[in-house]
């Protein structure tokens, strides 16, 4: 059966976080957002697909959705499938459009609403949860998904087609451990920089009596108030237990090295974003300059802003990062992410993807799984980040058990929000704004 591609739906929809505090770090006060795509088709499934913003940065992203909609309004299913990389740059490549970018920005954020959307239309008509679907393509067929322009200095096809062929052997044994125990998760719920100490006490108290094991804070503020949130939340959590630590960029390159200097005596586990998210040989500076004041205890992380892929490239040719984090929705959606994904483990780093936001934990829990069954193929020093907020608004939110990401079951990527949430945290009339 043919099925096109009929509708595309976009919603600006706000949640007013940031009186809260919650997600507030060095350099972010806004409220979580999400650009909301709904695709309707003339076979019955719709495909839902959303790009992550702060605010009013929404009425730009809406605004270039729509701009991309054409490219994906009246195609079929299956005209997509046969052709992957041609689809995706219609969108990435737009001929007026690309020169926002090109590959970047806003233009690439509503690239991934539309990919993402069309990818969940596809899992959802397979009748499978997005990380089982993305498991059991075939080789060709991910392989054939994947855009290696500008790449291929890092990663070939065929040394693509090699890691996921290998991650063909063992993975029944894999999936069982994930049934059985879930998947390794940290909370960042515990450590937002507009906390005070006592809420921070008391969160992180709690996340350890509910089974998390790793903490992520934020830092970037005055360093002596970053020094005394982080004791406290290693008081808590005692020596054993892994300390993140997240600058969101705020630091020059020389600042951050300083900073970790003192940060490094309650034993971080990494330290995330220390510097501009472009600066490649600035990153690598830091992570020669940390693996040195810690005898190789921490590292560096980074990836919810980065770009694309070929700024994910640089990152691991350099040697500037020891944690790679994918984030679902600021590149363009499931076909950059497999390249992603794929020239991690041809590096031998590490993915913890980037959650929290608006459904950005829905989103990755997905990639992870997929990522371990059929790419990285090991768990060691891989978790999915956590953040307690908005999950309520989700039909298939996600679950947790003893700090640990519970298998989906659903079909599709676990992207449809409820209607009544749409309706009510609609911008600027739904009633939460008014």
């Amino acid at each position: 059966m043919t099925v096109t591609i009929t509708s595309v739906e976009v919603h600006d929809v706000r949640f007013p976080t940031a009186a809260r505090g919650d997600g507030s770090d060095a350099v972010n006060r806004g409220d979580y957002s999400a650009t909301y795509v709904e695709l309707g088709t003339d076979a019955g499934p719709s495909g839902a697909g959303f790009t992550f913003t702060n605010g009013r940065g929404n009425e730009i992203t809406c605004a270039a959705v729509r701009a991309l909609a054409h490219h994906v309004r009246g195609r079929t299913v299956e005209e997509i499938t046969a052709e992957p990389v041609a689809f995706w740059r219609s969108l990435s490549a737009d001929v007026q459009l690309r020169w926002l970018g090109p590959e970047k920005g806003v233009i690439h954020m509503a690239t991934g609403a539309l990919v993402n959307a069309v990818w969940d239309l596809r899992a959802t008509l397979a009748g499978k949860p997005m990380w089982r679907f993305l498991a059991e393509l075939p080789t060709d067929d991910l392989v054939a998904s994947i855009d290696f322009r500008h790449i291929t200095d890092a990663l070939t096809p065929d040394e693509a087609a090699t890691i996921l062929d290998k991650g063909l052997i063992g993975g029944d044994g894999r999936l069982a451990e994930l049934k059985q125990s879930g998947f390794p998760s940290y909370t960042t719920s515990v450590g937002w920089l507009g906390y005070p100490d006592d809420k921070v006490r008391a969160l992180t108290r709690q996340a350890y009596q509910d089974g998390w094991r790793a903490m992520k804070m934020k830092v970037g503020g005055a360093l002596a108030d970053d020094r005394r949130r982080a004791g406290i939340i290693r008081e808590e959590i005692g020596p054993d237990a892994l300390l993140m630590m997240d600058a969101n960029q705020v630091w020059d390159v020389d600042e951050a090295i300083t900073a970790m200097a003192t940060l490094a005596e309650v034993d971080p586990y990494w330290i995330e974003e220390p510097t501009h998210a472009d600066d490649i040989l600035g990153h690598a500076r830091i992570a020669r300059a940390v693996d040195e004041l810690t005898g190789g205890r921490c590292r560096v992380a980074t990836g919810e802003v980065a770009a694309n892929r070929v700024i994910f490239k640089q990152l691991l040719q350099a040697e500037a990062i020891g944690v790679m984090q994918i984030d679902a929705c600021r590149v363009g959606g499931v076909n950059e992410v497999l390249a992603e994904l794929l020239l991690a483990a041809k590096f031998g780093v590490p993915v913890c993807p980037h959650a929290g936001g608006v459904g950005l934990c829905e989103y990755v829990q997905h990639l992870a799984i997929f990522d371990y069954l059929r790419v990285g193929t090991g768990l060691d020093g891989r978790m999915i980040e956590y953040v307690d907020h908005l999950h309520e608004h989700f039909v298939d939110p996600v679950r947790t058990r003893g700090g640990r990401y519970l298998l989906p079951e659903r079909p599709g990527y676990s992207a449809t929000m409820k209607p009544a949430s749409i309706a009510e945290f609609r911008f600027p009339d739904g009633p939460a704004w008014r």
